[in-house]
C-alpha cells in the first residue's frame, strides 16, 4: 500500500549494484503502509487492502491483526469520519501530526526548516498541489520509504537512513504513534498507533546497534 505521494520522485536507480534487499523491502512496505493512512481520510480501496493483511503473534504483528480486523468491520464513511476528527476537526483535529508542532509547539518552525534543507540535498521536491507542511509524518514515512527503495535515485545507504530518521523521525515519532493509539477517536487508528509505535522502536533499537 502506498499514499499519494507528496513529494516528487526523481528517477529510480536500475542498477543492480545497488538492489534493495528483502529486509530493506518489508521496511519500506511498513513506512509505505503507515503513510497510506495518514496521508488522507481512506478509501474503500486501502480498506480492502488492508483486510488482506496477516499479522503474527509479536506485538507488531498484533497490531496489524488488529487494523485487518476492524478493516473489514468499518464502514468507509466511518472510517474517513475517525480520520477528520483525529486530523482535521473544527479548526483543528485532535492531533497535529507534524514535527515542528510537536517539537515546538508550533507549526512551520526550525524542525521543518531542517528538513527542507535535507530534502534539497536528497533531491526531494514538494508536490505544487500539496499545501501542508512537509514535516508530516504522513510525508516523512514516504521519505523514508522512497529512500529505502531509491525513489529520489539510488537507494540510500543505512548510514543516510540512519541521519534522515535521527533527525526527522526519532525525536517525535514515537510520541506520536503513542499518542495515535490513545487517542480518545481512535478505533481503527488505535492499532495503526500501535504499529507506528512498535515499528519505530525497532528503527530506533536497529539504528543503536548500527551505531
Amino acid at each position: 500500500m502506498t499514499a499519494e505521494s507528496a513529494t516528487t520522485d526523481a528517477e529510480p536507480s536500475t542498477d543492480a549494484s545497488v538492489a534493495v534487499c528483502a529486509e530493506d523491502i518489508l521496511r519500506a512496505d511498513l513506512y509505505d503502509f503507515l503513510a497510506a493512512f495518514l496521508a488522507r481520510p481512506p478509501s474503500g480501496v486501502l480498506l480492502t487492502q488492508a483486510m488482506s493483511l496477516e499479522g503474527d503473534d509479536s506485538d507488531l504483528g498484533r497490531g496489524i491483526a488488529a487494523v485487518a480486523r476492524l478493516a473489514k468491520s468499518i464502514a468507509v464513511p466511518d472510517a474517513q469520519r475517525e480520520f477528520n476528527a483525529l486530523f482535521i476537526g473544527l479548526g483543528r483535529g485532535e492531533l497535529i501530526p507534524h514535527c515542528s508542532y510537536y517539537l515546538t509547539g508550533f507549526l512551520n518552525e526550525k524542525p521543518l526548516a531542517r528538513l527542507r534543507g535535507d530534502m534539497s540535498e536528497l533531491g526531494i521536491e514538494r508536490e505544487q498541489e500539496v499545501y501542508e507542511p512537509e514535516d508530516s509524518m504522513a510525508s516523512l514515512c514516504e521519505m523514508m520509504a522512497g529512500l529505502i527503495r531509491g525513489r529520489f535515485g539510488d537507494p540510500s545507504d543505512l548510514a543516510a537512513q540512519k541521519k534522515f530518521f535521527e533527525a526527522h523521525l526519532s525525536p517525535w515519532a514515537g510520541h506520536f504513534f503513542k499518542d495515535l493509539e490513545s487517542a480518545e477517536t481512535s478505533v481503527l487508528y488505535a492499532p495503526i498507533g500501535t504499529i507506528g509505535r512498535v515499528f519505530m522502536g525497532i528503527e530506533q533499537d536497529a539504528i543503536r546497534m548500527e551505531g
